[in-house]
């Protein structure tokens, strides 16, 4: 019979009475009568059957993270497709809001130089009335005086008539 040194093996949090290496090395002495030593095999049926008890859990644990994991993960995946979702809304508000303000801006640039000409071009009228009016009263008073020259050439002649020299 082969002495076999058999090292432990954890997996999660339980320890594996045989690798499979071991059991490949694992030799059963033979009784006399019956065969193998049914003790022996009944033992190493025993602590197969605990790893393989422990292993089944371990995996069904596993797969129970593994299925938690995957959830968390299609969470995060349906929060970053919202997160991407609202990134693109607020880019494209962000892009309109904007836009609208360029052509307000434009709009209010255009009516104040509309506002601008229209006041220029009402100065200007009115400096034109003022100039025509400028012009009026000086033709006036250059009649007046020349009418009130001729008046008092007038009245000279006649004093110079009444009384000559």
């Amino acid at each position: 019979m082969n002495k076999i040194l058999i090292q432990e093996y954890v997996l999660g949090d339980g320890s594996v009475n045989y690798t499979p290496s071991d059991l490949s090395l694992l030799t059963i002495k033979k009784a006399l009568f019956d065969g193998y030593s049914k003790k022996q095999v009944d033992n190493l049926l025993t602590k197969i059957i605990e790893d393989y008890t422990e292993m089944s859990k371990n995996i069904h644990e596993l797969k129970c993270e593994v299925s938690t994991l995957n959830e968390t993960v299609k969470h995060y995946k349906v929060l970053e497709e919202s997160l991407q979702h609202s990134i693109l809304v607020a880019q494209h508000t962000a892009e309109q809001i904007k836009a609208n303000a360029c052509d307000k801006a434009k709009n209010i640039v255009e009516e104040a130089e509309v506002k601008a000409q229209k006041i220029i071009e009402d100065a200007m009228n009115e400096a034109r009335k003022l100039q025509t009016k400028y012009e009026e009263l000086k033709n006036e008073v250059y009649t007046f005086k020349t009418k009130s020259e001729a008046l008092l050439q007038a009245q000279m002649d006649v004093i110079k008539q009444l009384f000559p020299d």
